[in-house]
């Protein structure tokens, strides 16, 4: 059964985003988010240390295979440049695209699909959800629970 048609509503209209009523999403662990066209996967020295201490740097470190620096100071995942694939999505032997650092992800990982760019328009939305599974699917997450992903600028930010 295709997803319900949903309707835009303007901003700082009362009745709220259009979506106010909530968004269904679970993570299917495709991997379909961590790949295409070239991008950024940001990460600060707290998701550093903990991806490198996860995947067993002794130095809480990661080479330039993972991490490239963008902006000036800020980092990067890497990705690869046939195909755009973080450099952390691996395939197992059954043909599964999954993260390898799921428990430690970045906040930009562990947000999406509540991103603005996402949440602008319901067409943007479905756009998204062309692509990924688990979008429309799932548990209902209420306006509270977007605002949240939305606005978290820190692991701590987010419900554990």
């Amino acid at each position: 059964m295709p997803p319900k048609k949903r309707t835009s509503k303007k901003r700082g209209d009362e009745s709220g985003p259009w979506y106010a009523d909530g968004l269904k999403f679970k993570c299917t662990q495709c991997g379909n988010c961590c790949t295409g066209a070239p991008g950024y996967v940001f990460v600060n020295q707290k998701e550093i240390d903990a991806i490198a201490e996860f995947v067993g740097r002794a130095d809480r470190g990661l080479t330039k295979k993972h991490l490239r620096r963008v902006y000036g100071n800020s980092y990067s995942l890497t990705e690869d440049p046939n195909n755009g694939d973080c450099c952390f999505l691996k395939t197992t032997p059954d043909g599964k695209r999954t993260c390898s650092i799921y428990p430690v992800r970045p906040l930009q990982c562990r947000t999406w699909p509540f991103w603005d760019d996402l949440l602008e328009s319901p067409d943007a939305w479905d756009f998204a959800a062309d692509g990924c599974p688990g979008m429309n699917r799932g548990k209902t997450h209420d306006l509270v629970q977007i605002r949240v992903r939305l606005n978290a600028r820190d692991w701590d930010d987010l419900p554990s």
